[in-house]
């Protein structure tokens, strides 16, 4: 039966390629950085099941070594020419974003119809749907548009060299938040709740929860790092437990709440530094302030839709 085993396969094959291509890229002075960056990938993904607690954490370290030192630069892969690519668009116009949707086409498809196939795990359906629209996705592009055999390997290893370390934080991130669930910083987080929030009064525990998913979302810069902490922390023994709220409302608009923190926060780096390097801006932080004008009303209506529709 095709599970995570076979996607996680797929991803490690991914990162050992643009490793090896990093390798034989002399255009860029810090390939060899980058090289083992991203081979350091392949293997969490290829063998991360046997390196165990220990190996893993000293990968991650090693990781964090590469990123600290600022081993990693930016290569630029020869891969098709401007006159080319304005070519494919003069003659294809939006037509070019047809295999991009053949991914979320396949995902939804393959939920619905792939579940009880017996050829895949009903528990991960979604996420093997996904890896295979990428492929059903690349033989379109191939089939269609012939490219340079490497292209689609070349292009991918160019747009992870501009994101750089940044790639992997949401993963860290959720993972220091699995961590800090763990390690009981929920629990002492609830307790200080409990003395602030007075009592009996619904809508303070309501506001804490909301903000303080926002909150532990612009510190850590994810909100499924956060969603452990605030949820065993406020939203499962108050918000649930003591006032009777419907937990699917809770936790799911809690997280929207938990996003509009992700909209303030550099520490949401995937977010909102990767684009500003992309595009060039001046301010590295411009993404941030455009965001903060429609995060915060939108974590007002979070809030109240909470108040409002779950209890």
């Amino acid at each position: 039966m095709i599970g995570l085993p076979w996607l996680y396969a797929l991803a490690g094959a991914m990162f050992a390629a643009f490793s090896l291509l990093s390798v034989l890229d002399r255009s860029n002075s810090k390939r060899f950085g980058n090289a083992a960056f991203w081979g350091l990938l392949a293997v969490s993904f290829f063998a991360g099941d046997q390196l165990g607690d220990f190996g893993n954490g000293i990968l991650v370290l090693c990781l964090v070594g590469l990123a600290g030192f600022h081993a990693l630069g930016r290569g630029n892969p020869p891969t098709s020419s401007e006159a080319e690519r304005a070519d494919y668009s003069m003659r294809f116009g939006n037509k070019l974003f047809l295999p991009a949707l053949v991914i979320p086409a396949t995902a939804l498809l393959g939920t619905f119809f792939l579940k009880d196939s017996g050829l895949i795990d009903p528990g991960q359906v979604t996420l093997i749907s996904l890896g295979l629209g990428v492929l059903i996705a690349l033989a379109v592009c191939f089939a269609w548009l012939r490219p340079p055999a490497l292209a689609p390997l070349q292009e991918g290893r160019r747009l992870m060299d501009s994101v750089g370390w940044a790639a992997v934080l949401p993963q860290m991130l959720a993972a220091l938040g699995a961590v800090f669930a763990m390690a009981g910083v929920g629990e002492v987080v609830g307790g200080i709740a409990g003395e602030v929030i007075p009592e009996g009064n619904l809508f303070a525990a309501v506001a804490t929860f909301a903000v303080g998913m926002a909150l532990f979302t612009m510190i850590m810069g994810n909100a499924f790092a956060a969603f452990p902490v605030m949820t065993a922390a406020i939203g499962l023994p108050i918000l649930i437990q003591q006032y009777g709220g419907e937990p699917a409302i809770v936790c799911a608009i809690g997280m929207l709440a938990g996003f509009c923190g992700t909209l303030m926060t550099p520490m949401a780096a995937n977010f909102n530094i990767v684009p500003a390097v992309l595009l060039d801006l001046k301010d590295q932080n411009g993404v941030v302030k455009a965001q903060v004008g429609t995060a915060i009303p939108l974590f007002i209506v979070n809030l109240f839709l909470i108040y409002f529709l779950a209890f």
